[in-house]
């Protein structure tokens, strides 16, 4: 019987840089039995510029990245999710659509790279603290023991995460 692949999406308002991040992490990081989305409660329409250099140095290709609405995952026709995370605290605090299946849930917040203002080093410094942050609640998501954990425990490791320091 072949592994069960896990769906995961990864929510942030805009999905131009946190959400991105997570979904390339994921998809890299959880080596074939993770399968991630993003999206966003209000979506830019891009990803921005400065995440999109940031996951270029890190060796992922970029091409088929995308600004999306949530609203995508929330279909019928749409992929069934296991996991649905929310990196900013703006899109916690919103009211998310129904997810089919009944996804389990946490809050992961990380800072707004976006948001930083400064000169080109300290944007630079934002995105990549941001994508090292992700990267490491990420490594120790896909390292759970999933097939020995009851539906309890592992909700109290998804949330342990998102408490993670950064």
């Amino acid at each position: 019987m072949p592994e069960k692949i896990y769906n995961v999406l990864f929510l942030c308002t805009g999905n131009s840089a946190r959400s991105i991040f997570a979904e390339s992490l994921i998809n890299r990081l959880g080596k074939g039995k993770f399968r991630g989305f993003s999206a966003g409660s209000h979506p830019t329409g891009q990803v921005n510029p400065a995440a999109l250099v940031e996951l270029e140095r890190n060796s992922f290709d970029t091409s088929g990245l995308r600004s999306k609405d949530w609203n995508e995952f929330s279909s019928p026709d749409a992929p069934q999710m296991d996991f649905v995370f929310t990196v900013c605290d703006k899109a916690a605090a919103e009211t998310c659509p129904v997810w089919p299946g009944q996804p389990m849930s946490a809050h992961w917040g990380i800072k707004d790279p976006a948001a930083m203002q400064g000169d080109d080093e300290a944007i630079k410094h934002a995105f990549a603290r941001a994508y090292r942050e992700l990267r490491n609640r990420i490594s120790i998501f896909v390292e759970l023991p999933f097939e020995s954990l009851d539906s309890l425990s592992l909700q109290k490791e998804l949330d342990a995460i998102g408490k993670i320091e950064k």
